[in-house]
């Protein structure tokens, strides 16, 4: 059964890759802007779920030019990662600029903030349906969805404005959630956490991998 990760972070994709898991990679394009009043927990799940909408069009879209270049079933992980303040209702998501970055970072502090990772996974199956043309035109039909939301509490050390400059300036905050990698020179920051470090990075990997074994087995059609 082909197995798919719609994105495009190469730290999930190194994650998934060292649990030796074969797939392959999709890169979706959608509108990640919070809704006025969306709940975190909204926000988040309404995300996995336009990312897999995303990427069930991209590959319907692939199998009008080349029928046989998927298997019956399909696996497609999506997954969106947000930090949220202790208020439980602030959302940390890529910063924009630096100014950006620096307010958000100023409100992690000498704090502590929540890791919110969403993932789903979706099982399609191919078939081909009669179209107003009386063509057999290929569908991704889904069959099963599952999705989780795992959380971890991660303390940061008080931060001056010497040390966001510096990191804002590696480079490293630009494509993350709340401006940091735990996995890189962020981890300079973190005094200590509470729960999934692989949530913190991205993805949480034993979770994950727990949701494509269930799809794997299911035979829900």
């Amino acid at each position: 059964m082909d197995i798919i990760l719609a994105s495009g972070s190469p730290r999930r994709r190194e994650l998934l890759e060292r649990a030796k898991l074969a797939f392959s990679t999709l890169s979706v394009d959608i509108d990640e802007t919070k809704l006025e009043d969306e709940s975190p927990t909204d926000y988040i799940e309404r995300m996995v779920a336009t990312k897999a909408e995303a990427a069930i069009q991209q590959l319907t879209s692939s199998l009008q030019t080349d029928k046989g270049c998927f298997s019956e079933s399909l696996i497609i992980i999506t997954s969106d990662t947000i930090g949220v303040l202790a208020d439980g209702q602030t959302v940390l998501v890529k910063p924009v600029d630096r100014e950006h970055a620096y307010s958000m970072w100023q409100q992690m502090s000498d704090n502590v903030h929540e890791v919110w990772t969403a993932v789903q996974v979706t099982k399609v199956s191919l078939s081909f349906e009669l179209s107003e043309t009386l063509n057999h035109e290929p569908v991704l039909r889904i069959v099963n969805q599952q999705k989780i939301t795992e959380r971890t509490e991660v303390s940061f050390i008080p931060l001056t404005t010497e040390m966001m400059s510096y990191y804002w300036d590696s480079g490293e905050p630009a494509d993350k959630a709340g401006g940091y990698g735990i996995q890189g020179l962020g981890a300079t920051w973190v005094s200590r956490i509470n729960g999934s470090y692989t949530n913190v990075v991205g993805l949480p990997l034993p979770q994950t991998l727990a949701l494509i074994k269930n799809a794997t087995d299911s035979h829900i059609n």
